[in-house]
């Protein structure tokens, strides 16, 4: 990414990562990472976004970097929470019919009756469930196995792939979301479709990154650009003493 900014210098530019790449070999790796994006003529925001708070009824947690070159002096500044967070029962209400990627995931009888004893923000773990449906699986505590959603709340974070138990099951009835379902937690517009099979599109939907947030954060690059004020918050990253303590 660091030789595409050097050889190609755009104006700017935007990178997505999960929460733990800040602590990814003792902060070391990330510490580069800001300081090469630097280097490369850019003047840097890094901020831990928590996408429910910016209109996604999902609470995924990511690390965006914004740069702006240093020659255009635009300074970016985080764009403020929206004041109302989405539910998942909202985001999920009146899918037409005729949209695509409602195809539902084949279940077998047990995980049915496993569903029907877990309510709705627990999983196979913590629910009360007979012996013969609990999961014999030594050492394994994933807390998203199996667990239900709660409509009420944003949706826990939806993941791209994974085996049994891991496609997140709807809130009150007993079977997993579709991809269209997953689509919509992820913002992705009903007319938006998919290419390849039904486990490849679950993949694309779970490792992209919500088009709502994105929109917000890239509307705030443009406004910087135009200096157009807009309403914003103050980084929970601080790059200088990243960099500088590296």
């Amino acid at each position: 990414g660091v030789k595409c900014l050097e050889v190609h210098q755009p104006k700017w530019f935007l990178a997505e990562n999960v929460g733990g790449i800040t602590s990814a070999n003792e902060g070391k790796a990330f510490a580069v990472i800001l300081s090469e994006m630097k280097q490369a003529g850019y003047n840097i925001v890094a901020h831990k976004y928590k996408f429910e708070e910016y209109g996604v009824p999902q609470a995924r947690h990511r690390v965006v970097i914004v740069g702006i070159k240093n020659d255009l002096n635009a300074k970016f500044t985080v764009p403020a929470p929206l004041k109302t967070k989405v539910s998942v029962g909202e985001a999920l209400k009146n899918i037409p019919r005729e949209a695509s990627h409602q195809e539902l995931t084949k279940q077998s009888k047990n995980v049915i009756k496993r569903l029907m004893h877990i309510k709705p923000g627990q999983n196979a773990w913590n629910a009360d469930l007979p012996d013969e449906l609990k999961l014999n699986v030594p050492h394994a505590r994933l807390s998203h196995i199996y667990k239900r959603l709660e409509k009420d709340k944003p949706a826990y974070t939806l993941t791209g792939s994974g085996g049994g138990g891991t496609h997140m099951y709807h809130w009150e009835e007993n079977r997993a979301l579709t991809n269209r379902e997953r689509a919509r937690i992820q913002t992705f517009p009903d007319f938006y479709n998919f290419s390849g099979s039904k486990e490849s599109i679950r993949k694309q939907i779970g490792m992209a990154i919500p088009p709502k947030a994105i929109e917000i954060i890239c509307n705030a690059i443009l406004s910087s650009l135009y200096k157009i004020q807009y309403e914003s918050v103050v980084s929970n990253i601080d790059v200088d003493k990243i960099i500088n303590n590296q």
